[in-house]
């Protein structure tokens, strides 16, 4: 990405994005207004397609050209139009073919259809959500419960990970990842639950049963890793996404807190950045900033490359990134003193934001453990 790129990436951010958030934030804009000004003005500019593959009429950038704009889109807080500056990607349906392609991955990649991820099973249910061959191998009937399906209530279809069965609904034959339209009979939300950041979609309980769906709904070969791969290719490109809009809010905090301090103190007209007991928590919060947007271009580097220590180098910048976000976010709230804890306050509003990330797409001591075995177990160790 050349600097003139970047520069009308800037300029989109501060003279036509910030104004329609601030719109949608004090309710003068609906949503979907700004969500179909967003879109259609990102897409003029050519940033929308970005994400999108050029089967489509995408222009496909690079990780570390992508990064770079998710980091800089960040760093100006917009959390309400952040989501619709890039097109949706084809996700976990990238390979689709047939109908698979034709009802859902480029009805998604115009924008006409969502789809959620169903991956995981509430802790308390011992058995895993099955998908059971019909006897003429024409359907599939799947039977189970997912948690934490972020906007399954709203999504038009669920990617749902299944054991795959026989038709004798007890042996094995694989994993096999099931496309369920939501709207499909036996498909029903037990809940669904929204956590400390409000601009983040609910999380669905989504229970299937015996939902019946045409054995083409399969991502991938049914039974052999495809639609595996396809989930995890999904969460890598997530993961990435996330640390970058980490690092972003991290740097906004930090420019707030600088703006801060540099205003003479209410009571004594001085500056607090004049003290060197500030000076020095400052300083460490920079300090994790630039080790943690060092590490995200690495990492989005090594993933360019299809470097063999990139999904390794990936989980570890999701969790330094993520943690750090949520010590430089606090130290900021900290540096500001009361008034950045009063509802609505952008510091307030950034701590609630930050403080999940640390569980989203991948707990982070549940990616240390995984950092942990691929690096044990890989034969030859670098970084």
């Amino acid at each position: 990405m050349n600097d003139t790129s970047l520069e009308r990436f800037k300029s989109f951010i501060t003279n036509e994005l910030a104004p329609w958030e601030s719109a949608a934030a004090s309710n003068k804009m609906n949503l979907r207004a700004v969500r179909i000004k967003v879109a259609r003005r990102s897409s003029e500019l050519g940033f929308f397609q970005m994400t999108q593959p050029k089967s489509v009429g995408g222009n496909p950038a690079s990780r570390s050209e992508l990064v770079l704009l998710w980091e800089t889109l960040a760093s100006a807080n917009l959390p309400i139009v952040e989501g619709y500056v890039f097109g949706p990607g084809a996700g976990v349906l990238r390979n689709a073919t047939g109908l698979l392609r034709e009802r859902y991955m480029e009805p998604v990649l115009r924008g006409e259809l969502t789809g959620s991820f169903g991956f995981t099973e509430p802790p308390e249910l011992q058995k895993r959500t099955t998908a059971i061959k019909s006897k003429d191998g024409s359907e599939l009937i799947v039977e189970g419960v997912k948690s934490y399906v972020t906007g399954g209530d709203v999504a038009d279809f669920v990617a749902v990970m299944c054991n795959l069965l026989e038709s004798d609904g007890v042996t094995r034959a694989g994993t096999a990842l099931v496309i369920v339209p939501t709207g499909e009979r036996g498909v029903s939300i037990d809940r669904v639950f929204r956590t400390m950041d409000d601009n983040m979609p609910g999380h669905a309980y989504m229970r299937f049963s015996s939902v019946r769906v045409p054995s083409w709904s399969v991502v991938g070969k049914a039974g052999g890793r495809g639609g595996m791969d396809s989930a995890l290719q999904q969460i890598g490109s997530v993961r990435l996404r996330m640390s970058a809009v980490a690092v972003g809010l991290a740097s906004w905090a930090l420019d707030y807190a600088r703006k801060h301090l540099n205003q003479p103190h209410k009571r004594s007209g001085k500056k607090l950045a004049g003290k060197e007991g500030v000076q020095l928590r400052f300083a460490e919060l920079y300090v994790d900033v630039l080790a943690a947007r060092s590490m995200l271009y690495r990492t989005a580097h090594l993933l360019d490359l299809k470097d063999s220590t990139g999904s390794d180098a990936l989980a570890a910048t999701k969790v330094f990134t993520t943690e750090v976000a949520g010590r430089v976010v606090d130290g900021c709230v900290q540096l500001c003193g009361g008034m950045a804890i009063v509802i609505g306050n952008p510091l307030e509003a950034a701590y609630k934001r930050v403080r999940q990330w640390r569980f989203a797409e991948g707990a982070s001591d549940l990616l240390r453990i995984k950092i942990a075995k691929g690096v044990l177990l890989r034969e030859e160790s670098r970084l």
